[in-house]
């Protein structure tokens, strides 16, 4: 049994598997995820589990370069852009319209789906390289 870190065994897989500069999303509940692309469920009631504690427990597994979120997710959710600042205090974020962000996830690895329901809590995750 897996000591340590992600311990859901699909995202740990997906997150073994990436490589430098592929994608891997994080969101809400409504998020549509494009049909050829894995979809991560982990939605167990309105909430649970929240985008940012998922976000978190990616992030010590994984090794981030930059990250992609919603441009409108500066006015309409400005609370969770603080959160995602505060994990993500030195990685590149790149503001994108949402609608581009939803066609973007065709090309991630896998879609992680959480419990949250506020708006626009959607992020792509590139991965980066540790040496």
């Amino acid at each position: 049994m897996k000591k340590t870190g992600v311990m859901n065994s699909n995202i740990s897989r997906v997150i073994a598997d990436m490589g430098h500069m592929d994608w891997l999303g994080i969101g809400d509940a409504g998020t549509p995820v494009p049909k050829d692309t894995e979809k991560i469920d982990l939605s167990v009631r309105s909430g649970l589990p929240s985008f940012i504690d998922v976000l978190k427990e990616v992030l010590v597994e994984l090794e981030v370069q930059k990250v992609y979120v919603a441009e409108e997710i500066k006015t309409e959710n400005s609370k969770q852009l603080e959160e995602i600042k505060k994990v993500l205090p030195d990685v590149e974020i790149e503001f994108i319209p949402h609608s581009q962000l939803k066609k973007d996830l065709s090309v991630s690895k896998a879609f992680i789906r959480t419990g949250e329901e506020t708006p626009y809590s959607n992020i792509i995750l590139e991965s980066g390289v540790i040496f």
